[in-house]
């Protein structure tokens, strides 16, 4: 499995930038994004960036890697989850319609 981190671009050089995930530097590959100045956050996966990110959307998803990291520790999650607890969960649009209209199986 693949897991994508959130990082910001602290410098870009063409299609390569240097950035950060807040506890470590890396250097990135810009390709399939193109270049970014810095301070944009992109989600990097192995090393390469496959999209940019609002910087809210980067910070829950960094919360949640840190909550998940906290739990395979063996802590609480705190509030790494808190917009999920808060809307709780929803189905996906093509399950939603088939529960209204009445299917329990699939």
């Amino acid at each position: 499995m693949c897991v994508g981190i959130p990082m910001r671009i602290i410098a870009c050089d063409g299609i390569a930038a240097t950035a950060t995930d807040g506890r470590r530097e890396a250097r990135i590959d810009l390709s399939l994004t193109g270049p970014q100045p810095p301070g944009t956050w992109v989600l990097s996966f192995l090393g390469a960036a496959r999209e940019v990110l609002p910087e809210d959307e980067a910070l829950k998803i960094r919360a949640a890697l840190d909550g998940l990291a906290a739990v395979i520790a063996g802590g609480e999650p705190g509030d790494a989850f808190a917009d999920l607890e808060e809307t709780g969960p929803t189905l996906p649009p093509h399950l939603a319609a088939a529960k209204a209209a009445g299917k329990t199986i699939a």
